[in-house]
């Protein structure tokens, strides 16, 4: 019997897009993630790449098999009412998110980006 301990690391989503361009205006612009790779098999096949802000890594794919539409992830972050003034100072077209205080001890900004995926930014009130 081996005696090595498994350890899991962070989780790494993908979410379905299906415009490059919508899709760094959301991830890029408005939320400010920045691009760390992008990859194509070919010019014009779909794009895949991974943005990140922080330590927060999210991939982004416009291969129809990799992942469905509409997903959603949460996504822990310190100081939200600084991140709710950044995003509503932008005056984006498509979003301008409230915050809102849970039954469960959380304040949350819950936001749509263009392809119907779901990203709940949270923070714990109980610390």
């Amino acid at each position: 019997m081996s005696t090595s301990k498994i350890t899991m690391k962070s989780t790494t989503p993908i979410l379905r897009i299906f415009d490059e361009e919508k899709a760094k205006e959301f991830y890029l612009t408005f939320l400010e993630f920045e691009v760390d790779w992008e990859h194509r098999f070919e010019d014009d096949l779909p794009l895949y790449m991974q943005v990140s802000y922080g330590n927060c890594i999210i991939h982004l794919s416009e291969h129809h098999g990799d992942c469905c539409p509409g997903g959603a992830l949460r996504i822990e972050v310190e100081n939200l009412e600084l991140l709710h003034s950044n995003l509503i100072s932008k005056k984006y077209k498509y979003a301008r998110p409230g915050i809102e205080t849970t039954p469960w001890n959380s304040q949350e900004i819950c936001i749509g980006d263009p392809f119907g995926n779901r990203i709940v930014f949270f923070e714990n009130l109980q610390k």
